[in-house]
């Protein structure tokens, strides 16, 4: 039986060009889910990216089915469920509810789409579970053109959205579009969301968009420092999960949970220390 890890297997698969070339899409990946990650956690906003991932699957699905990009189908789901989400979860009483019924109507369709393609089986459970030999050269153009425009429109919209995370009452007296920004900032979490199901799996892109934010939090009271811990934390889950994963087989995700958890894990420890310090 084979070693769980194998470093010359591991060396050797680092030398295969769509290896390298799902590294340098997770790699954005990484900065993407480190800069949001603080503001979704800000804004309790961690059971929304959940709903956006799995709807994500259900554009992926439809697009499988039509025989379009999947990147192109989630993008679009994810897209479409973070206006919904925005727009009809505007009370934070029903903001769960919403959610939930969004979701479940979502996975719906998403299982009959699954249903209904008759392609290879491979393909459905890479839309759950990541599957890195999918990302190419036009997944990381997509990528990368989806993360300078989400990267730019949060540059200009990132201090008066900080306000209203950490404030939304007073924000909203000071005349902060309160109403405005939500969904702005839902699209582009649902864009982020959207673009790590290719890579990570909807089913699990919740550890990648939350856990390093959430670990970062922890550990800094800062905005600066939480969301450079945060794109730090991010990207050793995501690199790190995929580098690991190359000798076993084993879907990426698995590592990328792990990694994930152990570092929010430690950053509870260091935080208690801290503490008790």
């Amino acid at each position: 039986m084979d070693k769980f890890f194998d470093f010359d297997r591991t060396v050797e698969a680092l030398q295969y060009g769509f290896v390298q070339d799902a590294l340098i899409a997770a790699a954005i990946l990484g900065v993407l889910a480190g800069v949001l990650g603080p503001l979704i956690v800000s804004r309790n906003m961690a059971f929304s990216v959940h709903g956006t991932s799995e709807l994500a699957v259900t554009g992926g699905a439809a697009a499988l089915l039509l025989g379009v990009g999947v990147g192109f189908g989630a993008l679009a789901g994810a897209i479409v469920a973070a206006l919904v989400l925005g727009l009809m979860a505007r009370k934070g009483s029903e903001h769960d509810s919403v959610i939930g019924v969004v979701l479940a109507f979502g996975l719906g369709l998403g299982v009959l789409f699954l249903w209904l393609y008759p392609g290879r089986a491979s393909n459905k459970f890479g839309l759950l579970f990541g599957q890195v030999i999918t990302v190419d050269r036009s997944s990381i153009l997509l990528l990368a053109v989806c993360a300078v425009v989400v990267l730019a429109a949060l540059s200009v919209i990132y201090r008066p959205l900080m306000f209203a995370s950490v404030d939304p009452d007073v924000a909203k007296a000071r005349g902060v579009p309160t109403g405005v920004l939500a969904p702005i900032f839902a699209v582009l979490v649902g864009v982020a969301t959207a673009l790590g199901v290719q890579t990570v799996g909807a089913l699990l892109v919740l550890s990648l968009m939350v856990t390093p934010a959430a670990a970062a939090a922890r550990m800094t009271a800062s905005p600066l420092r939480a969301t450079i811990l945060s794109v730090v934390f991010a990207e050793v889950a995501v690199l790190g999960g995929i580098i690991l994963s190359l000798s076993p087989g084993v879907p990426v995700s698995a590592f990328v949970t792990a990694i994930s958890f152990l570092i929010y894990i430690g950053a509870r420890l260091y935080s208690r220390v801290r503490v008790a310090a």
